[in-house]
């Protein structure tokens, strides 16, 4: 009897949702990392496909003898990048965890979502159904949607993820609803907005409300990593004064100029709608705070990091990286903020990976901490904190937020998915390994500091890497991170000068 994704998930047993734990468990997890989402949005992605190695640090679970992993990416993996994060994991020879680690690919590095390229390879699912134990097996994916909840279905295999009928909580709209419900402070906005003169008339009435904002960030509805965002300077619209006639035509043009990220996005504003919200300026002090949690098969919820986010790009909107933990003054308020959207969500039947993004302004002695969105998937600082558990066997102090290597030292991180450089360009992973090797960059677990990598494949192509970089403080991991940088490209930069060796002669 065929059975359906909510049957499927059904089966998934508690233990299976806790990475860390090493609960003695017997069970296989297939692992997806297909970055699933719109054709637009993933054309901004540098190097989209190399994005599915940042998922490689969910091997953590092969520390438990009795579980098996299959992984599979659109290009085939380097033994060695494999290698290089198997032999960072304390507790389990190498050798034995990659006898029960399984490789696949589907041989095609186009700009599509994996998931989507697998389910045109029969042949290719057929093969790894073999592999799965029944009734002992699951899905781990960095999204759940309606391609990932397909395979599920034809591999008869549940997933350990939100089903994508209650995606709604992971938008815009769904987390302004979400956080109106939990009692967790939000900016003023608007509904949501599915053409350009309900996006004027909504910003201009935000203004009307708000007369003092002098900007907004219109947001669409289904945007990742702040490529749907953009901000809209009002000030510069000298709005006061005006008639509500002109002050709507004012906005409208004004919109209609709006420097977007996401190409081709009024199609996408009617297709997904957006919304318009106060843009939180002002204080003595401003950042971009988020909490990510973790909700298992039965309702429980986990709190697994808060940080600082880092961001850039044209609009100031875009994910870099992180620095793990949030700050000491309001961490334990995103602490208090994410248990209770994780709750919520738990309630409506969501799974696994979650996180709130926060703004945190500093007006004189006081913090004002407001939630921006939830992000129901994994993302962005998700792979460096499974990358700290994989390599250190720690736990987050629940009372604390920080994060306890075995010996009671608290450890903290600067982490990036965008060190880019054009030194960079034309190094192998290999080139990259021996480096790291020689410069002493590598995370040293008797130090308990240094570096560990991702998306080495950007390298080559790109000048495109990824590192988690651990210290004992905040700025001693800040040291680290601009040590390995600065020395990955000047060493780098030394290899492009060295003469090439000469040809043998026979």
């Amino acid at each position: 009897m065929t059975l359906t994704f909510r049957e499927l998930q059904a089966q998934l047993q508690p233990e299976w949702g806790c990475e860390h734990c090493g609960s003695g468990g017997q069970f296989d997890v297939l692992v997806v990392p297909s970055l699933s989402m719109d054709r637009a949005l993933m054309a901004l992605v540098t190097g989209a496909h190399h994005y599915e190695e940042r998922q490689l640090f969910s091997l953590i679970r092969l520390r438990d003898p009795g579980v098996r992993a299959i992984y599979v990416t659109s290009k085939l993996l380097p033994e060695l990048v494999v290698d290089a994060v198997l032999e960072l994991m304390p507790g389990v020879p190498t050798s034995h965890a990659r006898r029960r680690l399984h490789l696949f690919d589907t041989d095609d590095a186009s700009n599509r979502p994996l998931t989507e390229k697998l389910l045109e390879r029969p042949a290719l699912l057929k093969r790894i159904r073999e592999l799965l134990r029944p009734g002992r097996s699951f899905i781990s994916c960095f999204v759940v949607t309606e391609l990932e909840k397909r395979l599920s279905e034809i591999l008869q295999v549940p997933l350990l993820g939100t089903d994508p009928a209650l995606g709604h909580w992971g938008s815009k709209a769904g987390s302004r609803a979400l956080f109106a419900r939990c009692g967790v402070p939000h900016p003023p906005g608007s509904a949501l907005a599915h053409h350009l003169d309900d996006l004027a008339e909504a910003t201009t009435e935000l203004w009307e409300s708000h007369p003092d904002l002098r900007r907004c960030v219109v947001k669409l509805n289904e945007g990742i990593s702040g490529e749907g965002n953009a901000t809209l300077d009002l000030a510069a619209l000298e709005l006061a004064g005006r008639s509500s006639g002109e002050r709507r035509r004012l906005v409208h043009q004004a919109l209609e100029q709006l420097p977007m990220p996401a190409a081709g996005w009024r199609e996408l504003l009617a297709q997904q709608g957006a919304l318009v919200e106060a843009w939180l300026e002002g204080g003595d002090a401003l950042s971009s705070p988020s909490v990510q949690g973790t909700i298992h098969p039965g309702g429980g919820v986990e709190l697994i990091s808060t940080h600082e986010q880092i961001l850039g790009g044209p609009g100031g909107q875009t994910y870099l990286g992180c620095r793990f933990p949030a700050d000491d003054a309001y961490r334990l308020e995103l602490m208090r903020h994410g248990q209770a959207v994780g709750e919520a969500l738990a309630a409506e039947g969501a799974l696994e990976r979650y996180a709130v993004d926060f703004i945190a302004r500093r007006v004189e002695e006081r913090w004002d901490v407001q939630a921006i969105e939830v992000n129901l998937r994994q993302g962005g600082t998700t792979h460096p904190s499974m990358a700290l558990r994989a390599i250190t066997t720690g736990q987050l102090d629940p009372g604390t937020g920080l994060f306890l290597a075995p010996t009671g030292q608290a450890l903290h991180y600067t982490a990036t998915d965008n060190l880019t450089h054009p030194q960079l360009r034309g190094l192998l992973p290999a080139d990259l390994i021996d480096i790291v090797a020689e410069a002493d960059l590598h995370y040293d677990p008797a130090r308990l500091r240094g570096s560990v990598f991702h998306l080495l494949g950007c390298l080559s192509e790109y000048g495109k890497l990824g590192m988690t970089c651990i210290g004992r403080s905040a700025s001693e991991a800040e040291a680290v991170y601009r040590g390995t940088a600065d020395g990955l490209i000047r060493r780098a930069a030394e290899l492009r000068e060295s003469p090439a060796p000469a040809p043998a002669h026979g």
